[in-house]
């Protein structure tokens, strides 16, 4: 029941105020979570809002509109506006109301009442996927169209339920080893095994199709081995780079009985098609000119394919959404760490790869002590008085490259690395000409874009052997590196407020350490500028994630306070 002393404002406009000064706050922050989107996150107030796609997504996961009414009213200061509690059972009522099914060789689209039916029937996008009216309540649909009629349904506010299953696909035997090839015992975890199982559904007409949201170091990987387990077909693994294909070939190599001739590289170096094919988005997307086709789109009709994994679904390319629009009938698991797109596309990965099946809390997992126990620091430095003028003229996307740039950065930075000298400690970067400067004034090797894989392998394994204390890198370390024993990342510039980048970069860090410490992420931050506007930004991940985010300025040292006053 409502209660002054309560955390939640719940208002009108399906916006929802969480005060963080609260008792109650990371109880709400969690529950909200479930069904809400964090949009804003300054230090006393933070905002959520209730979207239609929130609350199919929770549909999707089994909550029921009263218990989302629950949760509100369990947290809410004030009584709950009539019209929210309304569209919440409204919206999420709608989740099963028009269905999938498979009939034979017919695929047929079911709505729950003959009105319904008559709206979708007049309805110009989606009619255009409709062969034919069956009754008053069904539908014929071209099986070529199943992914394009959930897309067009979707945008005219109506999720459909894809009961209409999946084709098996080419059997692909084997087994789970309980021992790796490195000699370390190895079983899924129980969350692990919640995912796949969730995912998975029995095998049964509910599953097949979905997102899985784990932290990255919460072995995201091993739920798409799993699912690959349970389901013994061939399958297609998509991944951000050619540095996550040959993780995933490892990883398939280490923990299962497939050898080495069933598992194929599909990247600009090696084309190989096997039962278990890896390949990157780079090269499915790959095409001579815009007017060309998509050449290597081949690879998804080479073979009987019974799965399809996106790792890192957020970055998927829209190409590949046209393609995986057309190949529903293949079960589809889609692994992540956020839903946020920067294309705002998420509606596309609910339609296409499906609902998100799985969500576990980084907070949760830390507390369990599967990722390591993190502090987010934001060190706030002033702009040099001679490149006031120089800023203050600059357009507005030049404005923020002028901020990032800032030169005292870097004597910061040799501050950072000094107190953490005995650490392992990544200074990431997207300004290549900045990331030079550093890695010249510090002496630490720089990884970028023109790295040969090979160098990054090199330093890559260096790094985790310990012969090198501290890399410079660009963005091709955000996705898909496992550098298990960073303990520190030092951001000194980003990409325009991207918080599935801050995700990837602090998920850098978050290995579970041996002897129990923190991990550290420094975000350095010119104040009063573009730099300061998109770090609010990026902060909202860290927020919804639930970790402590500490603000101050450089002489302010804090850095060398102990990360436990600050909980």
């Amino acid at each position: 029941m409502p209660n002054p002393m309560n955390p939640l404002i719940v208002q009108s406009d399906k916006s929802v105020l969480l005060e963080v000064d609260n008792p109650r706050y990371e109880e709400a922050r969690d529950s909200l979570a479930r069904f809400a989107e964090l949009v804003k996150s300054p230090e006393y107030v933070h905002t959520y809002r209730v979207t239609p796609l929130s609350l199919w997504n929770a549909a999707a996961m089994g909550m029921t509109a009263r218990e989302v009414v629950d949760a509100l009213e369990e947290y809410a200061k004030y009584p709950i506006p009539g019209n929210i509690s309304r569209e919440i059972v409204e919206y999420m009522s709608r989740y099963g109301q028009i269905t999938l099914h498979a009939i034979g060789d017919d695929l047929l689209l079911e709505c729950a009442d003959e009105d319904l039916a008559a709206e979708i029937w007049q309805s110009r996008k989606p009619r255009e996927y409709l062969i034919e009216p069956v009754d008053e309540r069904t539908f014929l649909v071209d099986p070529i169209n199943r992914g394009n009629l959930k897309h067009a349904l979707l945008e005219i506010g109506h999720p459909v339920e894809d009961l209409a299953g999946y084709a098996e696909g080419e059997p692909l035997h084997f087994e789970l080893r309980d021992v790796t090839l490195e000699g370390k015992p190895f079983a899924l975890r129980k969350y692990q095994k919640e995912a796949v199982s969730t995912f998975h559904a029995g095998g049964g007409i509910r599953g097949g199709s979905g997102v899985i949201v784990l932290p990255c170091g919460a072995g995201k990987t091993m739920v798409g081995i799993g699912a690959m387990h349970e389901l013994q077909t061939s399958t297609i693994i998509l991944c951000p780079n050619v540095v996550a294909v040959r993780q995933w070939v490892k990883e398939l190599l280490d923990k299962t009985t497939l050898t080495a001739n069933q598992i194929g590289e599909y990247t600009g170096e090696d084309k190989s098609i096997r039962p278990v094919t890896v390949a990157t988005y780079q090269i499915l997307t790959w095409r001579k000119s815009r007017d060309d086709e998509f050449e290597h789109f081949h690879l998804f009709d080479a073979r009987n394919w019974g799965l399809i994994i996106y790792d890192e679904v957020h970055l998927l390319p829209a190409p590949v959404f046209r393609v995986t629009a057309a190949i529903q009938a293949t079960r589809r698991l889609g692994l992540t760490a956020t839903l946020v797109r920067e294309d705002e596309r998420e509606e596309d990965v609910f339609s296409l790869i499906g609902p998100k099946r799985y969500d576990m809390p980084w907070k949760q997992l830390e507390d369990q002590g599967w990722i390591a126990t993190a502090i987010c620091y934001e060190i706030r430095i002033d702009l040099p008085d001679k490149m006031r003028r120089k800023y203050a003229l600059a357009e507005d996307r030049k404005k923020y490259r002028i901020a990032a740039e800032n030169p005292i950065k870097i004597q910061l930075i040799k501050e950072l690395i000094d107190y953490h000298k005995d650490d392992n400690v990544l200074i990431i970067g997207m300004y290549l000409d900045q990331l030079k400067m550093i890695a010249d004034e510090i002496k630490a090797p720089l990884i970028t874009g023109k790295t040969t894989n090979e160098d990054r392998q090199k330093l890559y394994e260096a790094f985790r052997e310990g012969r090198e204390k501290i890399l410079v890198v660009s963005k091709v370390a955000n996705f898909a590196l496992d550098l298990p024993d960073a303990n520190v990342a030092i951001q000194v510039s980003g990409t325009f407020g991207s918080r599935q980048e801050e995700a990837q970069r602090l998920g850098r860090i978050l290995r579970p350490k041996s002897d129990g410490s923190f991990a550290r992420f420094y975000s350095i931050i010119t104040k009063d500028t573009r730099d300061m506007d998109f770090a609010a930004k990026r902060q909202l991940f860290l927020t919804e994630q639930g970790y402590q985010y500490v603000i101050a300025s450089a002489d302010e040292e804090i850095w060398r306070k102990d990360p436990q006053s600050f909980f």
